[in-house]
């Protein structure tokens, strides 16, 4: 068994997104992981900032299917240096509320420390999103 890299475990996180594994993705999730979430996302209430793996579930991953359909994200590319990794894509789905499909430019930077992913930075263009 060898150790992944921080992109690898990055990518496989995406990977267990895509099929919907996400006790999966929450396992790769650093108990204080700090998730900092878009306000201008249709579903975020205060200031879009999570702390740990529970949180981050009730305010942003169940609400995903409350407020589209069909949502996925599209992975461009996946780099990182350092303790940083960044993904490049653009998330796709339909607003439920305005009805209308969208894809939207996304960027994630991901923080990793010893294994485990501990910070979540989201820079998504909303604004497409709530068209």
């Amino acid at each position: 068994h060898t150790i992944m890299t921080n992109v690898e475990l990055v990518k496989e996180a995406y990977s267990h997104f895509a099929t919907g594994n996400v006790p999966a993705v929450l396992a790769m999730f650093d108990p204080a992981i700090e998730w900092l979430e878009c306000k201008g996302m249709p579903f975020v209430k205060d200031d879009g900032i999570y702390t740990g793996p529970e949180a981050i579930v009730t305010n942003v991953f169940m609400n995903l299917p409350v407020s589209f359909d069909g949502f996925n994200i599209a992975v461009s590319e996946v780099f990182g240096v350092d303790d940083k990794v960044v993904m490049v894509g653009y998330y796709q789905g339909t607003n439920k509320v305005t009805g209308n499909a969208f894809k939207a430019n996304a960027t994630h930077v991901w923080t990793v420390k010893e294994g485990k992913l501990v910070r979540f930075f989201q820079a998504v263009d909303t604004a497409t999103i709530n068209s």
